[in-house]
């Protein structure tokens, strides 16, 4: 009898055979089926005109189609100032794009029955119990009136930036601006002695902008996030980046802060000033953050610096329904929640949806035009960074620069990503 269960079998599934994870690979010398090499040099010379017009001091742009590496270059200056050459493996703080990573290190735990999304934050973190909406505000002292919220801050909101809490110096609203100022919370980055712990407990003192699920409202969530990772844990946040998705990929240049041997390899954030690209100065934040300082604070939201060969791993784990190198991180029915619209019409009608720390190209979004297929996954970072996935084209684009206060002359990111798509044959 078993013997005829085995044979069944056999001749059932015999034939079908699971495709292994893709890891990245370059595509080799050959012309590249399916992929056009007039396309390709057509977008080249887009960038290298680009460059030639100053409208980025430099850059670095990477294509991948079903996990091969179909172009990668780097082009202009990683410092203009001292004429420093941009690599291919020049790191570039990736800013915002630290969201979806933050998101993923949730999910893996979700799955591993830790929380659920809808229960409140104050249940791990109590400083979040009873939340306030704030009322009235001072501008002549800064303080303030608020009341009580009807509902409690959920992870799901937190995920989704619809929990009301605000960004700090990067607010819309300048009354939330001095409020967290004057608090001492901690935004994107820093080189101070400080936690992403001590600065979220500040944050949760502090009121709302609005009723948790009323409003999209792009916040401090996901560093309130990583923090919750450390307490379900009991790792580090950056330990558990490194140990939980950085070293199963191969993802070694992505960090919170460089090694002394990485340091050199970091981009420098730059400006135009009196016609010429030169160093951006400190402001509210130290561009040096990921090399100099205290090294203590883990921001979820916007801490971490890459490559574009290393996102462009993360991404393909993404196409890849949950795996790569043939380990899995996610399940595949988690990778269809994450990208499902988890926030209704709260963003708008302007051709995306938002899932979870990913936003999500929708009917509209296909027929605006180069933007990608239905379901096309991007998003991008405070200094410059972009990307993009295609899961029916089975393609990702990156384009990376290190750009800030520089005017709206940079047209290389749409233009990229609506390039891109006509490589297709």
């Amino acid at each position: 009898m078993q013997l005829k269960i085995t044979i069944i079998l056999i001749f059932l599934f015999g034939s079908f055979q699971f495709a292994p994870s893709q890891t990245l690979s370059e595509a080799g010398k050959a012309p590249i089926p399916g992929i056009s090499q007039e396309r390709i040099a057509k977008l080249d010379a887009m960038l290298e005109d680009a460059i030639k017009k100053e409208q980025v001091p430099g850059l670095v742009a990477l294509v991948v189609k079903d996990g091969k590496i179909i172009y990668h270059s780097a082009k202009g200056f990683a410092d203009a100032e001292s004429g420093k050459a941009m690599e291919k493996n020049s790191i570039f703080r990736i800013a915002s794009q630290t969201k979806a990573i933050t998101s993923t290190a949730i999910m893996m735990l979700w799955e591993e029955g830790k929380f659920r999304l809808d229960d409140p934050i104050s249940k791990f973190i109590p400083e979040f119990k009873n939340p306030q909406i704030l009322n009235t505000f001072r501008y002549g002292d800064t303080t303030f009136t608020s009341k009580a919220s009807t509902k409690e801050i959920t992870i799901g909101h937190l995920l989704t930036h619809t929990s009301g809490l605000g960004y700090g110096v990067i607010d819309g609203d300048e009354r939330m601006k001095m409020i967290y100022h004057k608090a001492g919370v901690m935004d994107l980055f820093t080189t101070e002695n400080i936690t992403i712990g001590e600065s979220v407990k500040r944050l949760a003192k502090l009121p709302l902008h609005h009723e948790p699920g009323a409003k999209f409202t792009y916040s401090e969530g996901l560093d309130v996030l990583g923090y919750l990772i450390e307490i379900v844990s009991g790792m580090t946040f950056d330990q558990f980046l490194k140990t939980r998705i950085f070293d199963p990929m191969g993802m070694n240049d992505t960090r919170f802060y460089l090694s002394d041997a990485q340091a050199p390899r970091l981009v420098t954030v730059q400006t135009r000033k009196d016609i010429k690209w030169v160093s951006f100065p400190v402001t509210f934040y130290d561009p040096a953050y990921p090399k100099t300082g205290a090294k203590t604070f883990f921001s979820g939201g916007a801490g971490l610096s890459s490559t574009t060969e290393d996102y462009a791993k993360f991404l393909q784990m993404y196409l890849n329904k949950g795996v790569y190198n043939g380990k899995r991180l996610l399940s595949p029915h988690t990778i269809s929640m994450i990208m499902t619209n988890q926030v209704g019409d709260l963003l708008g009608d302007g051709g995306k949806d938002y899932g979870l720390a990913f936003g999500v190209v929708d009917q509209k979004g296909v027929q605006i035009g180069g933007m990608g297929s239905l379901g096309t996954f991007d998003w991008g970072g405070y200094f410059n960074t972009q990307y993009f996935a295609d899961p029916q084209e089975k393609i990702i684009g990156l384009i990376f620069k290190q750009t800030s206060g520089a005017g709206n002359g940079d047209e290389t990111g749409w233009k990229f990503r609506q390039m891109v798509f006509t490589l297709i044959e």
